[in-house]
């Protein structure tokens, strides 16, 4: 007689599950199994690089394509059917899906996410709806109008080797379009630098325009690179049906009626023959039904601003044009009045990407000169390099490289940078720095070709600067992009590189400017927040030479607060140390702060010495903080964070089926065994001696002394003959260095040459009477071999 309380979760959703939803009429293209919907976190701490637990539903059900509308939770049969509803409902905060089941293979429980009343059921395992069923009741309790079922039911952009869209992206996808069914005409959706918002918006226009909701669609942007990348990438699915408009095109529309998708320059609308001509007038107001706006943030919907003109003239007052807007930075006001768009129908933030794993996390190196925090003051009468009398006052942070350059200064900052690239062999890691203004970049090219000539000797390359003036290392930023590409390698800028470029490859960004918009703070880490696993980028490093990090603690920010501790000297930290301590303007001219900075006096002294004071180094961990650690502090808070005390973790010990699932478990949450052993030397200690000692202030037992102990207390007389000698084997393998607990409990340690001689896997489990009866001894066995009073 089957027992379903030997069953596994695969085996209830196999034999139960399975063939419940395929009677209810679910097909195999609408179900998808074990689906992983994160690539599991990035932990760094030293050099080493950890990958957390992805997040996977049991079973996904889709209907129409694309559209997540529920999902099951399976759990095993000595469990209630809504064990697993909890979890469930977590995963469908996340992928928006509107109903949860949970089933222990007896029956399901029925979670109705939209309904006021009779929120949760349970109903057999005949009674599972079918897809129309829950399609008709998602109709019902949204009140999904018939615009918003043809969008729905319209389906994605596929063809061979696509990628398939992310959670998020769906869900900005299906936030979208549903707002726009519902008639809303300014929709703004937020994504984080890095996470596909091109690629997002081509399925919206894709959606739209093959539902015939929208005929014509204008995607405006206000950079050239932001123009050529989706028309050379995600838009040439549109094929003969897309066009980057020029400004001869702009002059004179005659023959773009064939095209569906126009990629404009919004600069190119305001650059006629005369200061007054408005090229965009030269379309007539309805020619386009839905105008896209890429980086919304950059004054697109500022009253005042040159893009809100465009705006009003195309979407204005009475039209049904609809305005989509995107953008990676929502909370900034200086520069945009983002009410234009309303609250964002969707939102997935640089902390959320990081935490899935679809962006690369990142250290601090906080960066102290002695200039910096003591500040500087002249001489009375003292005269700067040009023999200009220098204003008598003191000089701060603020000031350098805007009123003031201290040259040592500039020298000390591509010292400090070039060494630590020398220091942890970096030398070939794309690294941006940037400036105060255009002027500055160019001091600190210099200044890092001084301290980098046998690199520059191989390559005249190594470093440039790329600005908004220089058309030489503007020329050079399809390299900088190109990963198989060394060369340019170090690059400083102003404002050129602070948004839109694809770098995915930077793995060092060196902040030597005042950077006070949040705005361009998000903007710039974003630069370096693009996953590059090929090429071996899973995180950057930040260099801060100005404090620019402390809006990491900003509310604004995605992060909390920072945790400080003591700082270190002088120091020039590498990876394993554990020290505490283009312009906006898309024509490339330089921008407004770099013109206003060329004009403002400067005072040039290159006799005052400039030091380094301290360094410290700060890690982004499990939670979003950033903490100034070594790895074993690192590990000990995050044990100490699960398990309080140790009565705690030995409880949880005792109680596990499985010792290696609760260390796997606890290694996710950024206990870091195997990087611990390589610093210090815990070979002779299993990963149990190594919690408790670590984090407990425990005794760490060796291995052979944890055997003894067993021995004393007789578990080996316990079993006779062959079951006998098999668990004497087990302890004499468990003393190999590179052998721990789970090795123990996995069965494949029989298939090892230690038990040939006792005829194979299959005959030792039988001398202990069955599976049933192995585990069970290996349990005792393992219970017995970490007995630790409180």
């Amino acid at each position: 007689m089957v027992n379903k309380d030997d069953y596994s979760e695969t085996d209830i959703r196999s034999k139960y599950i399975d063939p419940a939803i395929k009677k209810a009429g679910w097909r195999e293209e609408n179900i998808i199994r074990e689906y992983e919907y994160t690539d599991g976190q990035i932990s760094v701490v030293g050099k080493s690089i950890k990958r957390g637990k992805k997040k996977f539903v049991d079973i996904l059900l889709n209907y129409p394509d694309n559209h997540p509308i529920a999902l099951i939770e399976a759990k095993v049969h000595k469990f209630p059917a809504s064990k697993g509803m909890q979890q469930g409902l977590d995963y469908a905060n996340d992928l928006q899906v509107p109903f949860v089941f949970s089933s222990n293979g007896d029956s399901f429980v029925f979670h109705n996410r939209l309904a006021d009343e009779d929120v949760e059921k349970e109903i057999s395992m005949d009674e599972f709806p079918s897809p129309e069923a829950l399609y008709n009741e998602y109709i019902q309790q949204t009140n999904a109008n018939n615009n918003e079922l043809e969008l729905l039911n319209t389906k994605f952009h596929r063809s061979m080797g696509d990628k398939n869209p992310r959670y998020y992206q769906i869900n900005a996808i299906n936030n979208t379009v549903k707002a726009i069914a519902k008639g809303q005409k300014h929709i703004m959706f937020v994504m984080a630098t890095g996470t596909g918002k091109t690629y997002t918006a081509f399925q919206i226009i894709w959606k739209l325009l093959r539902s015939k909701t929208v005929r014509k669609v204008l995607y405006l942007v206000d950079r050239n690179i932001l123009a050529d990348q989706p028309m050379q990438e995600d838009f040439q699915a549109f094929k003969n049906s897309a066009v980057k408009l020029n400004r001869k095109q702009w002059q004179d529309p005659t023959g773009l009626s064939a095209y569906s998708v126009y990629v404009g320059l919004y600069q190119q609308l305001f650059s006629g023959s005369n200061s007054d001509e408005k090229l965009y007038e030269n379309f007539k107001p309805d020619f386009f039904d839905l105008i896209v706006i890429d980086e919304a943030h950059r004054g697109s919907a500022n009253e005042e601003s040159n893009w809100r003109e465009i705006l009003d003239y195309f979407a204005g007052e009475g039209s049904d044009t609809k305005v989509i807007g995107m953008t990676a930075t929502p909370k900034e006001t200086e520069n945009a009045n983002l009410g234009y768009f309303g609250e964002p129908v969707y939102e997935y933030s640089l902390r959320q990407g990081i935490q899935d794993g679809f962006l690369a996390p990142y250290k601090v190196i906080r960066v102290g000169l002695d200039k910096d925090i003591l500040g500087y003051r002249p001489t009375k009468g003292k005269l700067d390099d040009n023999g200009e009398l220098i204003e008598d006052r003191e000089y701060n942070q603020k000031d350098f490289d805007r009123n003031i350059v201290l040259g040592k200064r500039t020298d000390a900052v591509a010292k400090f940078v070039s060494d630590f690239m020398k220091k942890n062999n970096q030398r070939l890691d794309k690294t941006i720095v940037f400036g105060e203004d255009i002027e500055h970049a160019d001091r600190l090219r210099s200044a890092f070709i001084k301290e980098n000539p046998d690199m520059v000797k191989k390559d005249n390359r190594y470093v440039m600067k790329i600005t908004g003036d220089d058309e030489i290392g503007k020329n050079q930023l399809d390299n900088f992009e190109d990963n198989e590409s060394k060369y340019p390698t170090i690059v400083t800028t102003s404002q050129l590189l602070r948004t839109g470029v694809n770098v995915k490859n930077v793995k060092l960004i060196v902040l030597d400017a005042n950077i006070n918009s949040m705005t361009e703070f998000k903007q710039i880490i974003g630069r370096g927040t693009r996953l590059n696993p090929k090429y071996g980028k899973y995180y950057f490093t930040i260099i801060d030479f100005r404090n620019v990090s402390r809006l990491f603690a900003d509310p604004e920010f995605d992060g909390d607060p920072m945790e400080e501790v003591d700082t270190t000297e002088n120091s020039i930290p590498d990876e394993t140390s554990s020290t505490t301590g283009q312009d906006y303007d898309s024509t490339d001219k330089p921008s407004k702060d770099d013109d206003e900075n060329s004009k403002r006096k400067k005072y040039y002294v290159n006799d005052v010495s400039v030091e380094v004071s301290n360094a410290k180094t700060f890690y982004y961990d499990e939670n979003g903080k950033l903490v100034t650690e070594n790895i074993v502090d690192f590990s000990k808070r995050n044990v100490l964070g699960k398990y309080p005390q140790l009565k705690d973790f030995l409880n949880a010990w005792k109680q596990s089926d499985k010792k290696a699932a609760l260390i796997e478990e606890m290694e996710q949450h950024g206990l870091l065994l195997d990087e611990i052993r390589k610093e210090e030397d815990f070979s002779k200690f299993d990963d149990f001696d190594l919690i408790v000692h670590l984090a407990y202030d425990q005794p760490a037992l060796t291995k052979q002394e944890r055997i003894n102990n067993v021995k004393k207390r007789g578990i080996l007389f316990k079993y006779k003959d062959q079951a006998r000698d098999v668990i004497q084997a087990i302890l004499d393998k468990y003393q190999d260095p590179g052998i721990h607990i789970e090795d123990l409990e996995s069965p494949q340690l029989l298939d090892t040459p230690n038990f040939k001689k006792f005829g194979g896997k299959i005959k030792i489990i039988r001398s202990f009477g069955g599976k049933k009866n192995y585990n069970e001894a290996i349990k005792e066995l393992t219970d017995n071999l970490f007995v630790t009073e409180e």
